[in-house]
């Protein structure tokens, strides 16, 4: 009886670490979301404030540095999307195509299967292995 009381506590007691542990995730979980939900609160309150100032409706004031940098970011952003534009290749021919074109070769871009496109050269292999297996 002795062994069976022993294996019996440590199970009870493997069974609340496991609860406490499954709480302490779901709470920190919670506590995540939170945090996350914060920080979108703090970025629409920014953005509208950064709006209001820049309409004249809110005076900058004290925000001065902070618009400042907000401003300089926004710079940097545009100067970035300019020099991806100069380093596209000018006669590049496929910018204008479809993605999914080069993806799925064997579907025209209404979602219809081609008339033109066989199985491809993977079916080949394919149909020797299971004839020869």
């Amino acid at each position: 009886m002795n062994v069976l009381d022993s294996l019996t506590k440590q199970a009870n007691r493997l069974a609340g670490d496991v609860q406490s542990s499954v709480k302490r995730a779901r709470i920190e979980g919670e506590r995540r979301l939170l945090l996350r939900q914060h920080r979108s609160a703090l970025e629409e309150l920014g953005e509208r404030v950064y709006e209001l100032v820049r309409s004249g409706q809110m005076p900058e004031g004290r925000l001065g540095p902070e618009l400042a940098a907000v401003e300089s970011k926004l710079m940097e952003i545009d100067a970035r999307a300019a020099e991806i534009e100069d380093l596209r290749p000018a006669d590049d021919e496929s910018a204008g195509d479809d993605p999914s074109a080069a993806a799925f070769p064997m579907v025209d871009g209404s979602g219809e299967p081609r008339e033109d496109t066989g199985p491809g050269p993977g079916w080949d292999a394919a149909s020797r292995y299971f004839r020869d297996g």
